[in-house]
Order: C-alpha cells, then structure tokens, then sequence
C-alpha cells in the first residue's frame, strides 16, 4: 500500500476500532463501506481508491442501493 493510501487509511481503521461497535452493523452493501475502502485503497491506491470509496460513501444511505458491490479489478495498462 502507498503511503497515501495508508495515510487515507488511517481514518477507517480508527471509525472500526472506535465508533462501528457502538453503531453496529449498518451498511447496506456487502462488503462493508470500511472493508470497501480498505480494499480499493488496497488495489488502487490513494486517489483512485479513494474516489471509489467516496463515489460508495455516496451510495451508502437508506434510500441508495443494496446487495453486493465488489471493488472494481485495477484496469490493464
């Protein structure tokens, strides 16, 4: 992971740890908003990991979508 990445990481890994257990399992997409961002910031590194995960955090309410929303594959060079 890009230090980039990581560093937008960061963020996610302290909402797990601190506030989803108060909040509970509340996501409407599988995998999770925060497994989402883990993942595409993961294959695709800060910016473009990080504009998937805001286009998802977008979706992400009661009157979006549901059911499964995999990260997209990185696309061939």
């Amino acid at each position: 992971m890009t230090w980039g990445a990581r560093i937008l990481a960061a963020p996610v890994h302290l909402y797990r740890a601190t506030f989803s257990p108060l909040v509970g399992f509340s996501c409407r997409y599988q995998p999770t908003c925060s497994a989402y961002a883990l993942e595409a910031l993961e294959m695709h590194g800060a910016l473009r990991g990080g504009w998937l995960t805001f286009r998802r955090l977008l979706r992400c309410h009661p009157l979006g979508g549901h059911g499964w929303d995999p990260v997209p594959e990185r696309r061939p060079r």
